[in-house]
């Protein structure tokens, strides 16, 4: 009973801050002109059909490794949960292993709870440089989210908390991706690529009901990936939709 009313009492009081402050929800400086590639961690990624420089490609967490075989360096952006910078879990060690002396182009931290400062000297102690940095708080997810979603999400409990790559995704649609290509993204697997830990997904059930609403309500999501699409009805990349989308 003290949970739930606890509960309660912490949506009302997001609900009521969220309204206040009313944030707007991260989006990108620069339009995007070409599909936009979200790359998670799973095991399996696969480079989406007719892949070259019309695309955009974001990457999450340590997902930014793969991309040396795609003949890609530096992604349009990055979306990092906060532990990875300082964490000592061992997937927060594996990511600035892989990111180690790598550079991305716009960097979101999320939900970073120190100070500008001390997140720069963060990543400057696994040499992860950057065009720019910028923390997104829980605020600004809930915003993303509410853009998209057309509802308000307050992260209560594990049944409402969605994955970076999510958010990923979400920070494309915001920022006017006509189609959003996800690879490396399976609620279905465990594991991530950096590491052979298998430790299991976060949020897989969540992830795997927005990605079905926003397919439901239009948006032009796919996956590049096709065991992906075969186990749970992400429509697959083909070559032959990138003339609709550039």
């Amino acid at each position: 009973m003290g949970s739930s009313w606890s509960e309660r009492l912490t949506r009302i009081r997001r609900s009521l801050v969220y309204k206040i402050l009313r944030p707007r929800p991260p989006s990108h400086p620069v339009k995007f002109t070409g599909p936009v590639v979200v790359v998670g961690s799973a095991p399996v990624s696969t480079v989406p059909a007719g892949f070259g420089d019309r695309f955009h490609v974001i990457t999450v967490n340590g997902s930014q490794t793969v991309l040396d075989k795609w003949g890609i360096e530096v992604p349009d952006a990055t979306f990092m949960q906060f532990n990875q910078v300082e964490g000592q879990t061992t997937n927060a060690l594996h990511v600035r292993k892989v990111l180690n002396g790598k550079r991305t182009g716009l960097l979101y931290v999320v939900r970073w709870p120190k100070s500008l400062e001390s997140l720069e000297k963060g990543l400057a102690a696994f040499n992860y440089a950057y065009d720019d940095v910028k923390m997104v708080n829980r605020l600004k997810r809930m915003a993303m989210y509410e853009a998209v979603m057309g509802g308000l999400n307050v992260e209560i409990d594990d049944d409402m908390k969605f994955s970076n790559g999510i958010t990923a995704v979400f920070y494309a649609i915001v920022s006017g991706a006509k189609a959003v290509i996800i690879s490396g993204i399976n609620p279905d697997s465990s594991g991530h690529v950096y590491n052979d830990a298998n430790l299991k997904r976060l949020h897989a059930g969540t992830d795997k009901q927005i990605l079905q609403a926003l397919i439901d309500r239009g948006y032009p999501i796919y996956t590049a990936d096709p065991n992906v699409a075969r186990a749970s009805g992400v429509p697959l990349w083909k070559k032959e939709a990138l003339d609709d989308f550039v």
